[in-house]
């Protein structure tokens, strides 16, 4: 049977302007859009009239951590068990705030392979995960935290050969990750390194590359410092993560070459603002020390047309998993992108990146019915989104 929702403001991720008076028709067997149109809108047994209100796709956060607890900061020490709850919890809370789809970039115990699991044999609903499994890290580097009570596991592979890297990533394949993430630099979250340490080596990343790759798989590059981000353009990845020290030689480059750029603005905005006082004293050093060249250097790569994803790196210290898209979204208008080029980093670009384009990312016949409904316009303020009214998963309510 279908449905329509007519009388609707719509931006479809995929043109900057708004559609006015239009329709969608979707078909509530498949959860996917029929059609949609502008003017009166056909007859249907089931007709929702939005009466003026805003209609826009589901939000896609590309870089997650649904294992985290963005409140209590544990990181370390995590049993399964525990994980498994928090990336539940977590799972709700973004689906309240419109977050459709989601790419979690590292979890502990394959948790979110598993549950991505559970959603394909629809066992599980709600926002949907694609899977990275345990990131690719060096030894004592950006990924080496110790995981189960006893101190049994970690949280990442530690790849510290060629060798051991290509083991990895076919585990991962194995277990049914659909994309690898690589820690090519430190981070502001690991005590033993600086932003701009190189961990993994080129070699070893373009061995990750060339495995994922020839398994229909993506890489995303956690890469803060400037040679980490170079080695890992040069091995040839889909995304890089933050990009701290991104340079406009390297921006030129990820334009020409449509790579990605996920910059995660909304973590080190949660640790200056709430992190003082909780926080270890290395973890504020270095998010002082970074945070002005980081938003320096994005703000030069909006200019220059690199594709600013949307993710927020959720699950990091206070950078909650329900508002904290939407800061994001806020945060890259700031720098410099209209509000048109930001909601595309977190529908169109966001699919393309995911490779999900041929079913998400945007309102258009033969894709999934994944939609929010809002009160103000998203092109004129990103801000609107606090305005969110109801949310549709293929083609259902779920909030």
């Amino acid at each position: 049977m279908n449905i329509i929702f007519k009388n609707a403001n719509l931006f479809d991720g995929q043109h900057a302007q708004l559609q006015q008076n239009s329709w969608l028709k979707v078909d509530d067997l498949t959860g996917k859009v029929v059609a949609t149109g502008t003017g009166t809108a056909p007859e249907a047994k089931r007709v929702v009239d939005l009466q003026g209100k805003y209609l826009m796709p589901g939000l896609i956060n590309a870089h997650t951590h649904i294992m985290m607890n963005p409140v209590t900061n544990k990181l370390e020490y995590l049993s399964e068990t525990e994980a498994t709850v928090t990336a539940l919890n977590n799972l709700q809370e973004l689906l309240k705030a419109g977050v459709t789809y989601i790419r979690d970039c590292g979890c502990a115990f394959d948790v979110d392979v598993k549950l991505a699991k559970l959603q394909q044999e629809n066992v599980l609903g709600g926002t949907e995960i694609m899977p990275s499994g345990r990131p690719m890290t060096m030894t004592g580097g950006h990924g080496d935290f110790i995981e189960e009570p006893d101190g049994s596991a970690t949280w990442g592979h530690l790849t510290d050969s060629e060798d051991a890297m290509r083991k990895a990533v076919r585990q991962e394949f194995k277990r049914g990750a659909k994309n690898i993430k690589v820690m090519a630099t430190g981070g502001v979250m690991s005590a033993t390194d600086e932003v701009d340490d190189i961990e993994l080596s080129l070699a070893e990343l373009k061995v990750a590359v060339e495995e994922a790759h020839s398994k229909h798989m993506t890489v995303a590059s956690h890469a803060q410092g400037n040679q980490g981000i170079q080695n890992s353009l040069v091995a040839g990845v889909d995304s890089i993560e933050h990009g701290i020290y991104i340079d406009e030689d390297q921006a030129a480059f990820m334009r020409e070459k449509n790579i990605f750029l996920v910059p995660t603005l909304n973590a080190p905005t949660a640790i200056s603002q709430d992190g003082r006082g909780k926080l270890p004293e290395y973890m504020l050093r270095k998010n002082d020390l970074v945070k002005s060249d980081f938003f320096k250097n994005v703000s030069q790569a909006i200019k220059q047309g690199v594709k600013v994803v949307v993710g927020t790196d959720a699950g990091t210290p206070f950078n909650s998993f329900g508002k904290g898209t939407w800061n994001e979204l806020k945060l890259i208008v700031e720098l410099g992108a209209s509000p048109a080029q930001a909601l595309f980093g977190a529908t169109k670009y966001a699919a393309e990146l995911l490779k999900i384009d041929d079913l998400y990312g945007t309102l258009a016949a033969g894709k999934f019915a994944d939609f929010l409904i809002l009160d103000d316009n998203p092109l004129e303020n990103v801000g609107s989104l606090e305005s969110l009214k109801a949310v549709y998963k293929k083609g259902k309510k779920v909030n």
